[in-house]
């Protein structure tokens, strides 16, 4: 047994004691049962031996058929054993089922919540459908399997000392020999299902990665590397099922020789059990307590104890084993050089501040760390695949203004989503106020940041809720000036005021959007980033609402749709695929020719 199956046998040991000490019960009356069981197998090769050799064989037919209607007798009343048995087996195999189910979905809402390690448990869906399936139905045959080879084998074992000692000389060495060859299948046949279960885990994780990702995919033309690797991990899950059908055959040959090897010595051996005094009613008997009883109880003993034995062993590990470990959140590094840092960093905005608790928090240890800062950042969606960013190095200053532009597809969103926290690079660290952003819980992002995407949110309920859904406790003359500045009132008008309702369907898509924007300026958060969510705005309104979020105390990053956006801008940041650089409108029209591309393009 490797070290692995072990630890897991050593984790595994105190909750499953626990679990079956509360059932005792149910554990007596399915022992009961199985009593009744060994009962029925050592009868019906008793009886057959005692019809030939006392009935048929003596001249007394009418015995010979007693004792056949003796075994009769037993082989019928194995139904309402085996009804028995599962009646019980279901007061055993449900709760399990039902608490692995509640331990794995308490685990991934622990993950979720404040103070948990962050980040989306992806393979919680493999141990809430696949696993937890697998972990009862290896459960239960592991239950109906021992416990039927235990108590029948104890049954026909009695049965053939009964009819004559010689007969186990016979019997047990093949039955030895095919046990032993089969235990040697376990510790890989254990292995390798490990594999194939970690191989279906991270298929089913960079299924659910691939397709929170399909927009990036198609706009950065990544799907045939994302493709590529997930040919490459469902090959691994094939290649992880063909050794375990290997095990397997392994596994079948160990049941081929414990199987068939005792009924050939047996019959080879009929002459030399014969010259020892074995009648032929204990030779018939032999062989009924082998064909009936105590070969079919080892082979599904095997098929049980090869497969479902390995598979509950390594699900349970995988269910109830501990939480990795998140990983210590890097200290701070000292500040590198990027070449595209400005070359003055404006100070801060004074006045009061409008920040929560959390986000004062962050703000009194990160008092001189950039707003946002990327150390060597990369992402690539695929392991083959060409990186929509590729080793940036970009430093933002508290209360700065940063347009992003570049062509279509070229990792302008990706961008946002990294600083954001909710993707994380390949490599490199993104941090917020000098916090690493990756793995953060969601509380903690929130004190952080706001992002408005291009597709704004607004909700089924009053015009002054969706304005102050990001801060619960704006006065009514913040409202009004924040309506004001962003020229909503008319819409407000329209609505019927604060206090009315709102009917998201009924509002065009700009006025979604300067719902959104005027909800992000009334939030407490100090960066604020707005991926083309003044696409559906007309220039003017542009204009005034970028003036109303530069205005606001705070960091502010736009990618932009048009070129104003960047002409307003502090710096603008090209992305272009191969180097990005950074700069004033004047600086990038005179040292970036993709820059003044774009500028013809938006200009005509």
């Amino acid at each position: 047994m490797t070290s692995t199956e072990a630890g897991a046998l050593r984790r595994l040991a105190p909750p499953a004691r626990r679990f079956l000490a509360h059932r005792k019960g149910v554990l007596i009356r399915l022992a009961l049962w199985s009593l009744a069981e060994s009962g029925q197998a050592f009868l019906v090769g008793h009886a057959v031996a005692r019809s030939v050799d006392e009935g048929f064989l003596a001249g007394d037919p009418r015995r010979g058929l007693l004792w056949l209607g003796v075994a009769l007798v037993a082989v019928l009343s194995g139904a309402r054993v085996v009804r028995g048995v599962f009646a019980q087996l279901a007061g055993v195999t449900e709760p399990l089922r039902d608490g692995l189910v509640r331990h794995a979905v308490d685990r991934s809402m622990a993950r979720a919540a404040p103070g948990g390690p962050g980040g989306t448990d992806r393979a919680a869906v493999s141990r809430l459908t696949n696993q937890v399936e697998i972990a009862r139905d290896s459960f239960a045959g592991l239950v109906l399997t021992l416990r039927s080879f235990v108590f029948t084998a104890a049954g026909a074992l009695l049965g053939l000392l009964s009819l004559h000692p010689a007969l186990l000389v016979v019997v047990l060495p093949p039955l030895a020999a095919g046990l032993a060859l089969f235990l040697v299948t376990l510790r890989p046949m254990a292995a390798a299902q490990r594999r194939a279960l970690a191989a279906d885990e991270a298929l089913g994780e960079h299924a659910a990665s691939a397709r929170a990702a399909l927009r990036d995919l198609a706009a950065c033309g990544t799907g045939p590397g994302a493709e590529r690797h997930g040919a490459d991990l469902v090959a691994d899950a094939a290649a992880a099922a063909r050794t375990l059908a290997g095990w397997a055959a392994v596994r079948t040959a160990a049941l081929g020789v414990a199987g068939h090897l005792p009924v050939l010595a047996l019959l080879v051996a009929v002459e030399w059990l014969r010259g020892r005094g074995v009648s032929v009613g204990a030779l018939l008997g032999a062989f009924t307590y082998l064909v009936q009883s105590l070969l079919p109880a080892l082979h599904t003993l095997m098929t049980a104890l090869g497969a479902a034995g390995s598979r509950l062993l390594v699900v349970l590990d995988r269910i109830l084993g501990p939480e990795p470990e998140p990983e210590p959140e890097p200290e701070p590094e000292p500040e590198l050089g990027s070449g595209l840092e400005p070359e003055s960093e404006p100070e801060p905005e004074s006045g009061p501040s409008t920040a929560s608790a959390p986000a004062a928090a962050f703000a009194v240890h990160t008092a001189a760390a950039p707003a946002v800062e990327l150390r060597s950042v990369t992402l690539s969606y695929g392991v083959r695949a060409e990186p929509v960013l590729d080793a940036l190095d970009l430093r933002v200053a508290p209360g700065e203004h940063l347009a992003v532009v570049g062509p279509s597809g070229i990792g302008k969103s990706t961008l946002t989503r990294l600083v954001a926290g909710t993707l994380a690079p390949s490599r490199g660290e993104v941090r917020v106020a000098g916090r690493v952003v990756t793995g953060r819980p969601a509380a903690e992002l929130a004190a952080l940041r706001v992002l408005v995407p291009q597709d704004a949110y607004v909700f089924s309920g009053t015009v002054g809720d969706n304005l102050a859904y990001l801060r619960t406790d704006p006065s009514p003359a913040e409202l009004d000036a924040a309506v004001e500045a962003f020229g909503l009132a008319p819409l407000v008008e329209r609505l019927g005021g604060l206090d009315a309702t709102v009917r998201p369907a009924e509002l065009s898509p700009g006025e979604r959007q300067l719902v959104a924007l005027v909800r992000a300026y009334l939030s407490p958060a100090p960066l604020l980033l707005l991926d083309e969510a003044t696409c559906h705005l007309d220039p003017a309104s542009e204009a005034r609402a970028e003036k109303a979020l530069a205005g606001r105390s705070g960091t502010l990053v736009v990618v932009a749709h048009r070129l104003s956006s960047a002409v307003r801008a502090d710096r603008t940041l090209v992305l272009d695929g191969i180097r990005a650089q950074s700069g004033t409108h004047a600086e990038l029209l005179g040292r970036s020719p993709l820059y003044r591309d774009l500028t013809g393009h938006w200009n005509s």
